[in-house]
């Protein structure tokens, strides 16, 4: 429909102007419906994409607090870890461990979690070497364990018999009992010297071990006595 011109006007009846003001307003009003309806179209777009950044914001959200958790329980399990590495390593890992970077997760071209790694960790940290086997160097080196734990226990003995015998009094009376205790406390304090050194050695101390260690100091504690008292006897 072309534009309508004021001499249009002028040439036109009154039925004509009227039907062209009529075509006019219906022609307005279907402008307007059609701007009305692009204006109700940018709203709703606008909406969906304000709730879709919400919900993205949501999501981030969650995601940071989800990191944040993990993260913490990374660094709990980290740092249960390192405890129990000082305790099996000693005091030498925690004064070596201030000299260390902070924890790091290494840069790799294969991405691996951090679980994957504290697993590892785990793993080493637990680990523990398969006991050596005894040699028949550390078996004679038990025997004269127990050898020295007997003799140093009838030595202890026959030393507190001559004090209490020579002190007189309650010590007189006390100092055989006393002696007994050290004639069998000296074997099995010898056992405790083994294990000492079969730990620094990388050995086990089993039960065959350790009745080796406390057979050897008992049967020479209770020679060595006998001949002791046999001597004072003969004496």
């Amino acid at each position: 429909m072309s534009e309508l011109q004021p001499s249009d006007f002028e040439r036109a009846d009154y039925r004509t102007v009227l039907r062209r003001l009529t075509t006019l307003d219906q022609r307005a009003a279907a402008l307007r419906e059609e701007a009305e309806r692009w204006h109700a179209e940018r709203v709703a777009s606008a909406s969906e994409a304000v709730e879709a950044a919400e919900e993205e914001v949501r999501e981030a959200r969650a995601a940071v607090r989800a990191a944040q958790r993990s993260l913490e329980t990374v660094d709990a399990r980290a740092a249960g870890l390192w405890s129990e590495f000082v305790h099996r390593v000693g005091p030498a890992a925690e004064r070596f461990g201030r000299t260390l970077p902070p924890a790091s997760i290494p840069r790799q071209r294969v991405e691996r979690d951090a679980q994957d790694y504290l697993d590892e960790v785990e793993s080493r940290v637990k680990y523990t070497a398969p006991a050596r086997p005894f040699t028949i160097g550390t078996k004679i080196l038990f025997v004269i364990f127990g050898f020295a734990g007997g003799v140093l226990g009838v030595i202890g003995n026959v030393a507190l018999r001559q004090t209490g015998e020579a002190a007189g009094g309650d010590w007189h009376q006390a100092a055989p009992v006393v002696a007994l205790l050290v004639l069998l406390a000296c074997p099995v304090l010898a056992v405790v010297t083994a294990k000492l050194v079969a730990d620094k050695r990388g050995v086990g101390l089993d039960t065959a071990a350790v009745a080796t260690v406390l057979t050897t100091g008992l049967v020479t504690a209770g020679l060595l006595f006998t001949a002791v008292q046999f001597a004072q006897t003969g004496t």
